[in-house]
């Protein structure tokens, strides 16, 4: 085993914490929502431990420096040169999400977006009490592609927002930087406001690709954008809730306030704490992540191929969530089968718009790794 990935493959027991991952299903092995079974880095812990130390934990203020180190870290990590007034603390993606469509849509507009794709972008729509346009993406010439036609003929006069998942969730697609320009230019030439939603953004596999975030595009572009983005996924600190959004236009962003108004919680002490630690000092360890990631994700694809060719995967690029493709098993609802079969708990596609489809999640040691795909093969017989 190579050194750098030790630290990932410690078995942690987490039933009885507490987790969704681990205790909402307690009789079956999880593999699904976007939880790794990993510690955060330790200038994380030593972080928060010097906090609790504290022994007070009234209600919170942003630390004097953390917008600038939010954007120094976007800046020195993404290359995009943004200013810290732009940023827009929140609680997480998933009511950012629902604030956007709130903020920008009535009854009688409509949402886009393109599928399958994770399940809140394809229903904040019904919080706006508004309608969806869904476009499927396409395989093309090996990668998973824009329907750009299709887009076109989709788009209807009531559509105010468009919302895109980048890197995609679940394809594990990254976006070029010729895409995003291309969409953001769909976007203004209809009028749409464009939501980016950017949380995998830290988790990009392949050597070779650069995540181009909305926060780069042209300024005539960018202010048009919301971008959504937190170290909540790369980092595992989902449950402290700290997400950021990016509205470079002024007007926009004091509109998206006054919807916040009184509806979001005070961020609490601890997520800005983490937050703060992971962008300044979380760097190594994300490096040591990725090739953990990078290994495992190669296994699920040898092993499925070997073992379970009657299952189809695309390559993918970016997330720990792989994409399976299990049309050929002849099964009506594929998760409801490896559950019963396998003893695994696998997302199931049908909230991402695909229902043959199951969400495979790869972000554990390898010992647990194996055991769901064995199971898996097993089942399959």
């Amino acid at each position: 085993m190579e050194e750098h990935t030790e630290i990932f493959d410690i078995e942690i027991p987490r039933r009885g914490t507490g987790s969704i991952k681990w205790d909402l299903h307690a009789e079956l092995q999880p593999y699904w929502i976007a939880d790794m079974d990993t510690p955060s880095p330790e200038c994380i812990l030593k972080a928060l431990h010097e906090r609790v130390e504290h022994g007070i934990f009234g209600y919170s203020y942003p630390p004097a420096d953390m917008f600038d180190v939010l954007t120094r870290y976007m800046h020195d990590r993404h290359h995009a040169d943004i200013r810290p007034e732009w940023c827009v603390p929140m609680t997480g993606c998933v009511p950012a999400l629902s604030l956007v469509a709130r903020t920008w849509c009535k009854p009688g507009d409509a949402v886009m977006t393109c599928s399958p794709v994770y399940p809140p972008i394809r229903s904040v729509h019904r919080d706006a009490g508004c309608d969806l346009i869904e476009v499927p993406h396409v395989w093309d010439d090996g990668a998973w592609q824009f329907d750009w036609e299709a887009l076109e003929k989709a788009w209807q006069p009531a559509a105010r927002l468009f919302v895109l998942c980048n890197p995609q969730n679940p394809l594990g697609r990254v976006w070029t930087e010729e895409e995003v320009t291309r969409l953001a230019e769909f976007c203004e030439r209809h009028e749409m406001i464009l939501c980016s939603d950017e949380i995998h953004c830290d988790l990009v596999l392949d050597e070779q690709t650069e995540h181009f975030t909305c926060m780069r595009l042209p300024d005539r572009l960018r202010r048009r954008c919301i971008t959504l983005t937190a170290p909540s996924k790369t980092y595992n600190i989902a449950g402290l809730g700290f997400t950021f959004a990016c509205i470079p236009d002024d007007a926009m962003r004091d509109t998206f306030r006054r919807t916040i108004g009184c509806t979001l919680p005070e961020i609490n002490c601890f997520a800005y704490v983490a937050a703060r630690a992971a962008y300044m000092e979380g760097e190594p360890w994300r490096q040591r992540l990725i090739r953990h990631l990078r290994r495992n994700r190669d296994l699920v694809y040898s092993y499925v191929a070997e073992h379970m060719p009657a299952i189809t995967m695309h390559p993918m690029q970016a997330t720990y969530l792989a994409w399976m493709d299990c049309s050929a098993l002849g099964v009506e609802d594929p998760q409801g089968y490896f559950m019963e079969k396998a003893g695994v708990f696998l997302n199931s596609g049908a909230p991402f718009g695909c229902p043959q489809h199951v969400r495979f999640n790869f972000g554990t040691t390898r010992e647990r790794l194996l055991k769901g795909l064995e199971a898996m093969a097993r089942a399959i017989g």
